[in-house]
């Protein structure tokens, strides 16, 4: 490298510009390190999301540990062990899942809890403190599901194609989903509902009608219906400030610019929050904590700076989610548990779900919710129906209008976010431009297409690149029916 200096610059120039010239390499050298500060909490959230997933998919999936390894944990780079032995531990008296520990890193347990699903535990916990876990008490549906029709029901009388509906377009949209080019895009299941019509059901080996899987994201557009019905009720607001304690609390002579946040702002994923979840942090800080490590999602989620004008600037945050979550519980109280299966998910059918939560009994409704295809679809119909089921409101038409409004802050992005769902891209011209859609992690999809009075429902295990397009499959379904 050559350097100029002038002669009147003399020494204390040149090593002024030398000295400049090696702050700014260290920062360079700094900026582009290897070296991984959070690679103890990245170990920890691997088995805690091992811990979680194969508790689940043992005791709440009834699935075996072969296919917990083979499918579940199959997104996971460096999982502990095999389905024949590792650093783990299940017990089945308990069930309850032990991961890591020594050389594998912190050791995580998680274990199930009725009406709960797997739970994750501090890392300090053991199997003795099981009994301090949240769990829930679920009626049953009367009738039985199996006793009563779809789709409140499971009951399906065999029926006939309507003939408007093309049998091999539809078989062939059947194979697109799951017959892949890459092992990557690993479809469970899909469903194809008509005019209130189950028209297509398919599973894949190792999958049944009652298989529970996790939502992951997909329960955000489920959390977001709950707060719909107390927006409506007049309980929450949409636009005024959030009832919320900030952490850390300020002096109480001072202002918390935090208090600028509405619930508007949390469910456009907009809030103006610092970062947690994004920019390679997602398995690392933030609500991979709660999610995986047994931190309070509430605690978590409340426990961020405002780093950004609210509304301006979209962000894809769990903890925006768990924020209108926990503005639902404040205003809930003792009824938190209970009411979104009251007043929504049982008045529809949906008794095959259970909503997760931490160990502190606050709902992870931005991802932990397990549930099976059927009952996907029920929710996706009651959408389609414009939030009507057996005659009854229970979503406005207003807050479904709300929910499906791009999000200002989304115009950067296609507009294809509106609040909790997810929009077709305004650049894309091949599915109706009113089709909008849940969307979680590893490949689930609900799909709600109503000027075709259609419902689609996608399960998966993806992993890698994840690369299933939901928007090409609602090409291809939509194929088999009329325009």
């Amino acid at each position: 490298m050559r350097i100029n200096v002038s002669r009147s610059a003399g020494l204390s120039g040149l090593c002024l510009l030398v000295l400049c010239s090696a702050t700014s390499a260290l920062a360079q050298q700094a900026q582009t390190s290897e070296f991984d500060y959070f690679s103890d909490n990245r170990n920890m959230i691997r088995n805690g999301v091992q811990s979680v997933l194969t508790c689940n998919g043992l005791f709440t999936s009834n699935r075996t540990i072969d296919q917990v390894f083979d499918q579940e944990l199959a997104y996971l780079k460096n999982p502990v062990g095999n389905a024949k032995s590792g650093n783990y531990s299940v017990d089945v008296n308990t069930r309850s899942v032990s991961v890591g520990g020594k050389h594998d890193g912190t050791r995580i347990t998680a274990a199930f809890r009725e009406g709960v699903g797997c739970v994750v535990m501090a890392p300090n916990q053991t199997i003795e403190d099981i009994d301090l876990l949240p769990k829930v008490a679920l009626s049953k549906p009367k009738p039985a599901a199996a006793e009563t029709d779809w789709p409140q029901g499971d009951r399906i009388e065999k029926q006939t194609l309507d003939s408007s509906i093309d049998a091999q377009a539809l078989k062939a949209a059947s194979e697109w989903a799951f017959n892949r080019d890459t092992p990557e895009q690993d479809t469970l299941s899909l469903l194809v509902v008509h005019k209130g019509k189950l028209v297509h059901e398919r599973y894949a080996a190792g999958i049944t009608q009652q298989t529970k899987t996790r939502t992951w994201s997909t329960a955000k557009s489920i959390a977001a219906s709950f707060i719909g019905m107390l927006v409506e009720k007049g309980e929450l607001d949409l636009d005024e400030p959030l009832d919320i304690e900030w952490l850390p609390q300020l002096a109480a002579d001072q202002q918390d610019p935090r208090d600028e946040i509405t619930l508007r702002h949390l469910l456009n994923m907009s809030s103006g929050l610092y970062p947690v979840d994004s920019f390679g942090m997602e398995y690392a800080t933030g609500s991979g904590l709660s999610y995986w490590a047994g931190a309070s999602s509430s605690v978590g989620a409340r426990r961020r700076g405002l780093v950004r004008e609210p509304g301006e600037f979209w962000d894809y945050e769990n903890y925006d989610t768990l924020l209108a979550v926990h503005a639902m519980r404040k205003v809930l109280g003792d009824d938190y548990h209970q009411f979104g299966y009251r007043e929504l998910l049982h008045k529809i059918g949906m008794h095959n779900t259970l909503m997760s939560m931490d160990r502190f009994g606050d709902f992870i409704l931005s991802s932990q919710v397990y549930t099976n295809a059927r009952d996907l679809a029920r929710f996706g119909l009651l959408y389609q129906q414009g939030g009507k089921w057996n005659g009854e409101q229970l979503i406005s038409q207003n807050w479904i209008d709300f929910s499906i409004t791009p999000a200002p802050a989304s115009d950067v992005r296609n507009n294809d976010y509106g609040a909790q769902w997810w929009l077709v891209p305004s650049n894309r011209k091949d599915v109706p431009e009113d089709a909008y859609s849940t969307a979680g992690n590893r490949g689930q999809y609900v799909i709600v297409v109503p000027s075709q009075e259609l419902v689609i429902v996608r399960r998966g295990l993806d992993f890698g690149k994840q690369g299933f397009n939901r928007w090409d499959l609602t090409r291809e379904v939509l194929k088999a029916f009329p325009k």
